[in-house]
């Protein structure tokens, strides 16, 4: 899809530097899936084990040894 958007200068050259991704498409385009990613994130974190159907996760048990070496 094209679109015409009007981005700050400077915010789009300090990305530009700290990806390394110099089309400014492509920056937009990476920039877009990052924040799906991080809002999706949020929102699976909100959810937080609230789901009453669960089953409990089984955990894996450490050894404990006496032996310091």
């Amino acid at each position: 899809m094209r679109t015409t958007v009007t981005l700050d200068d400077e915010l789009l050259e300090q990305a530009r530097t700290y990806t390394g991704i110099q089309e400014t498409s492509a920056l937009v385009q990476q920039a877009l899936v990052n924040l799906v990613q991080k809002e999706a994130a949020k929102r699976l974190a909100k959810l937080g084990g609230s789901s009453t159907k669960l089953k409990p996760t089984p955990r894996r048990q450490t050894e404990t040894s006496d032996d310091p070496g």
